[in-house]
């Protein structure tokens, strides 16, 4: 346990990393998930398919695979770029390669939630809001988006919470994050089980506060609602 005390300035510095690159991440898969339920959503045939064959790989691929692919896949093609155009080498950033990796994963899961919260909010609700006098972004923004929140906001939460666990996979590829530290300072002290107990812990604080931070949202965008009720 001492150790721990010693490695915990190193420890807080890879929570800080891990909670930065869900919530990179979070935020990229949110407008990957929009774009995505938008074409997802549209009449034009080529949108429906690019987003289907997007939906597809994600979830037929593992994300381990996905993120060893884009890191020394786009690192050799760096390399090979570099190397024609005689420029020195040029190392991907493994904080970068990771918010990007997770946020394209991740992205294809909001799609469907995102797409089942449009639909799930009646038609009529935009027309109500037309006959009110409101315009089209006016009953965007008053009428049919907060439904459509609140439609999205169970599935959404979910996606955080999965995403959140996986940021611990980028730690393969060498990133100093929270699961990264905690693995080297246990084998460089042979005390392994006490750092992972940090992280395991460290883990279930995030979870925590996501949860009161949700709950929060869904009374919020649910109050209105209720008092319809």
């Amino acid at each position: 346990m001492d150790q721990v005390i010693a490695y915990l300035p190193l420890l807080m510095q890879g929570f800080g990393v891990t909670v930065a690159l869900a919530v990179l991440s979070f935020l990229l898969s949110t407008v990957l998930g929009g774009l995505g339920a938008a074409g997802r959503l549209s009449r034009f045939a080529p949108a429906r398919w690019l987003v289907t064959g997007y939906t597809t790989l994600v979830r037929g691929v593992p994300d381990l695979v996905l993120i060893l692919l884009f890191f020394y896949g786009v690192q050799r093609l760096m390399n090979l770029f570099t190397r024609a155009m005689e420029w020195e080498r040029i190392d991907i950033d493994p904080f970068l390669s990771g918010t990007i990796t997770i946020g394209f994963i991740y992205g294809a899961y909001l799609v469907e939630t995102f797409r089942g919260a449009v639909l799930a909010v009646d038609k009529g609700q935009g027309e109500a809001g037309t006959a009110l006098g409101l315009n089209r972004l006016q009953t965007l923004r008053l009428v049919t988006l907060p439904q459509i929140i609140r439609q999205a906001l169970p599935g959404t939460m979910n996606v955080w919470m999965v995403l959140t666990k996986s940021t611990a996979v980028v730690s393969i590829i060498g990133l100093s994050d929270l699961v990264g530290i905690a693995n080297d300072a246990g084998r460089s002290t042979r005390e392994p089980f006490w750092f992972l107990l940090f992280a395991f812990f460290a883990y279930l604080f995030i979870t925590w506060v996501s949860e009161l931070i949700f709950s929060r949202l869904e009374r919020r965008y649910d109050r209105g609602f209720a008092d319809a009720r």
